[in-house]
């Protein structure tokens, strides 16, 4: 969907802003400038749903959603995807001890072998994190 055909207001600006600022700008350029005509429709879709009718809402602090997301990332075994919301975690106001939590949470409901690859990657990010 070009620019020019969204209106002002329009969910995809709003989710695009929201995108930025959880996954970080240097995260989204990436994913807009590797999309191409097979994925456009996706990153739209994503862009105007996930970000911008849910991630926007009022109902749920975002530290909250973050630790829902690591959760759904743990419980799926999404790990590419679980790493990009542990810094989104980060960049939402959690802090480590939170995700820790969620991670042993996740333990006894999502299993010990799913945990122990997330606290592998949660402290390869915390870790990039306290280099900064």
């Amino acid at each position: 969907m070009s620019d020019s055909s969204r209106l002002p207001g329009d969910t995809y600006d709003a989710g695009m802003a929201v995108r930025r600022q959880v996954l970080g700008n240097e995260h989204v350029e990436r994913s807009t400038d590797n999309s191409n005509e097979f994925t456009d429709e996706f990153q739209e879709m994503i862009t105007r749903y996930a970000w911008g009718t849910i991630w926007t809402r009022d109902g749920l602090p975002r530290t909250t959603r973050s630790a829902i997301t690591l959760t759904a990332m743990i419980a799926g075994g999404y790990w590419e995807e679980l790493e990009m919301h542990v810094h989104a975690a980060l960049r939402n106001g959690m802090m480590p001890e939170e995700i820790k939590e969620v991670f042993l949470q996740c333990a006894i409901y999502c299993s010990v072998p799913a945990a122990n690859v997330a606290f592998k990657i949660g402290k390869k990010v915390l870790d990039e994190y306290a280099a900064k």
